[in-house]
């Protein structure tokens, strides 16, 4: 799996979200993925993360094993204080069941 089309099908549903993805893993099926979206103000945890499921479709079916998210108001995201590169590099840190330390 591509890492741009996950990027494009939702951003297709998020036309003006900050999307990142990274793989994790380098296989091709586990990612982490950071949108940042006005969307995604008043609206609870678990219901972000559905709309983003739903934007992605079938790859989260059959493509898609594994997928870490960070889904944050644009507010959310200011707040948050870390640095561009100290955000980067938790998107793209192993997940923690996969680390071998």
């Amino acid at each position: 799996m591509d890492i741009r089309t996950l990027e494009q099908k939702v951003a297709t549903a998020f036309p003006a979200a900050r999307v990142e993805v990274a793989d994790t893993t380098g296989g091709g099926d586990h990612f982490a993925m950071l949108v940042v979206s006005e969307r995604f103000e008043g609206v609870p945890l678990v219901r972000r993360h559905r709309l983003v499921y739903d934007a992605l479709g079938d790859l989260m079916r059959a493509e898609v094993h594994a997928l870490s998210l960070r889904t944050l108001t644009p507010a959310e995201h200011d707040a948050d204080g870390s640095s561009g590169e100290k955000k980067r590099q938790e998107l793209t840190r192993e997940p923690r069941h996969l680390r071998k330390n």
